[in-house]
C-alpha cells in the first residue's frame, strides 16, 4: 500500500508521497513514488504512483524511454502540447502495461497488476493542472469542487485536508497540512511509512520548485507530529462534556 497526495492552490501545486513498498510483513523496502520531468522555462510535470510496483515502474520507464522522433531523443511525456494530452499519454501507457501483464487468456485485468497515478504540472501557455489517472486509462481533473487527489491508503489523512484546505493557502501552509495528513495515516496504517517526499511547484515558474524528504530524524516532521497530537488532546478536553439526564440514568 502507499499514500500519495496532489493538491492545487492559487499559488501552485504541492505533491507528497510516502516511499514504503511491501510484499508481506517481512519484505518491506523504500522506493520513491514521485517522478518529475521538466524543460526549464517550458514545462514542469510531477507523477505520483500507487499500486503494483512493477506496473507503475514499467509505465514510468516507457514514458521516459519512448521517443516521438528518434533523432531528437526526447521522451514523449516532454513533447505533448498540453497537460490534457500528457494525462492521456500517461493513461494510455498505463492501460497498455496492465493489458500486457494479464495472464494468457485472461479477459479482465488482474487486481495484482493494477496501478494509478496523480499527474500535475504546467506547460507554457497553459495554467497549472492536476489529474488523477485510473488503471483503465481514463482520468479526471481537479477543480474548484475537487482541488486535490489522493491515491493509495487515503481515508485516514482525508478529513484534515477537507476541514483545513483553502485555495488561498501559501505553499508552506499546504506542506504543513499534508505533513499532518501523512502523520495521521502513518499512525493508523503500517503499510504507509517514512520517508516522505515533497515537491513544490509555483504557478508560472515552469521549473521544479523546492523538494524535500522527511525521515524519522527530521526535526520539523517530529515537531508537527507531536504538536498535532497535543493539539487534538487539548481540543478534545475543551469540548463540552456529555450530560446524562435523570430519565436516561434511571433507564
Amino acid at each position: 500500500m502507499t499514500y500519495c497526495v496532489g493538491l492545487l492552490v492559487d499559488r501552485g501545486l504541492v505533491f507528497m508521497s510516502d516511499t514504503r513498498t511491501n510484499a508481506g510483513v517481512d519484505n518491506i523496502s523504500v522506493v520513491s513514488k514521485m517522478h518529475t520531468f521538466e524543460v526549464p522555462g517550458e514545462r514542469f510535470l510531477c507523477l505520483l504512483s500507487a499500486g503494483n510496483l512493477a506496473t507503475t515502474q514499467s509505465t514510468i520507464s516507457l514514458l521516459k524511454q519512448r521517443e516521438v522522433e528518434p533523432d531528437k531523443r526526447k521522451p514523449p511525456i516532454l513533447s505533448q502540447p498540453s497537460m490534457f494530452a500528457t494525462a492521456k499519454l500517461v493513461g494510455d501507457t498505463l492501460k497498455e502495461v496492465i493489458a500486457r501483464s494479464k495472464p494468457t487468456g485472461s479477459e479482465s485485468s488482474e487486481p495484482r497488476f493494477t496501478g494509478s497515478f496523480i499527474l500535475g504540472g504546467q506547460i507554457k501557455g497553459g495554467r497549472p493542472r492536476l489529474f488523477m489517472v485510473y488503471p483503465e486509462g481514463n482520468f479526471i481533473e481537479a477543480g474548484a469542487d475537487n482541488p486535490f487527489f489522493q491515491i493509495g491508503e487515503h481515508k485516514y489523512g482525508r478529513p484534515i485536508i477537507i476541514r483545513t484546505y483553502d485555495p488561498k493557502m501559501e505553499l508552506a501552509d499546504v506542506a504543513k497540512l499534508l505533513v499532518v495528513s501523512f502523520d495521521s495515516t502513518i499512525r493508523s496504517n503500517l503499510s504507509v511509512g517514512l520517508p516522505i517526499d515533497m515537491q513544490f511547484y509555483e504557478a508560472g515558474h515552469l521549473t521544479a520548485g523546492y523538494r524535500h524528504r522527511f525521515d524519522h530524524r527530521d526535526a520539523y516532521y517530529r515537531q508537527v507530529s507531536e504538536g498535532w497530537s497535543e493539539a487534538l488532546k487539548t481540543a478534545f478536553d475543551r469540548l463540552p462534556p456529555f450530560e446524562f439526564t435523570s430519565t436516561e440514568r434511571a433507564g
